[in-house]
């Protein structure tokens, strides 16, 4: 994927990746970046971050800064893990999202049902996804377990003048959300999720996303209706788009749904691939 507003991987290797967002070149390192640096020239980062030291460079310190992409305005920030608060892998989402927010409202309406479709998004972090599903149209539920992550949101909220939208935000560990509203016989359009590899819910018990997911993936089933469509997405070694798309098939009762799966990734202005995640997702159509 190549965002040519205000995101761009400019170049990887060695380790590491270099990327603009918005106004400021960062340099991260990532496993996955092997091989030798093409445009070495560029490497002159406003932003470095090291595992050991952290954040260097003449940006280190600076406040938050505004990005402008997928039609959304963002505040981003360097965090102590090394993250800025945005995937850019995750934008490649965006207008499959879009475009199944305006199958589901399409559908209602020609059945007399006037409700924006209801879309819960788990681990939903800084919000990309949640803002990008509520600028279409649909009312979202917004659950990450972090206060200060959901307040991150809600400022991107403020930022891309979507404060005013259908947005339920929830602080709270995402099974045991999912669980309580099982129990409470909600039912969504469409379900997103984002599950870190590792973590740790109430009273600090560990998250294995190997280990819980079929897990979380049961609950989420009895919350969709039947038309619903799914996104989940992963950043887990070996946890591939087919493994994924595997996992969502156990969400339906009777023959298995056709489920898109693939990497998520960005790319170079000169077409090299940077892998840094999976997906799957149903129904297939428009991406």
């Amino acid at each position: 994927m190549q965002v040519s507003d205000g995101y761009e991987l400019v170049d990887f290797g060695g380790g590491a990746r270099l990327e603009r967002f918005g106004d400021r070149m960062v340099d991260r390192p990532h496993p996955g970046a092997l091989g030798a640096r093409l445009v070495p020239a560029a490497w002159t980062a406003d932003l470095r971050f090291d595992r050991d030291s952290g954040w260097t460079g003449p940006a280190a310190g600076d406040p938050p800064w505004p990005i402008e992409v997928v039609g959304l305005t963002l505040e981003l920030r360097a965090t102590d893990t090394g993250q800025v608060g945005l995937f850019p892998e995750h934008l490649a989402m965006v207008s499959w999202l879009r475009d199944r927010i305006q199958v589901r409202a399409a559908t209602g309406a020609a059945g007399g049902r006037a409700a924006a479709p209801a879309v819960l998004h788990l681990f939903a972090y800084t919000g990309v996804a949640t803002l990008a599903l509520a600028a279409a149209g649909a009312a979202v539920t917004h659950v990450d377990s972090a206060r200060p992550t959901v307040a991150w949101a809600r400022r991107n909220a403020d930022a891309s003048g979507l404060a005013d939208r259908p947005i339920r935000w929830i602080v709270d560990d995402a099974p045991a959300f999912a669980k309580r509203e099982a129990r409470r016989g909600r039912r969504y359009d469409g379900l997103v999720l984002d599950p870190p590899t590792y973590g740790h819910g109430p009273a600090g018990r560990p998250w294995q996303l190997a280990d819980q997911l079929p897990d979380l993936l049961d609950t989420c089933a009895t919350l969709l209706v039947p038309e619903a469509f799914v996104l989940l997405t992963a950043h887990t070694p070996g946890l591939d788009g087919n493994r994924l798309a595997s996992m969502l098939t156990r969400m339906r009762s009777g023959p298995p749904p056709p489920v898109e799966h693939g990497d998520l990734f960005v790319e170079t202005g000169d077409g090299r691939r940077l892998e840094l995640g999976a997906f799957a997702r149903w129904p297939t159509g428009a991406s």
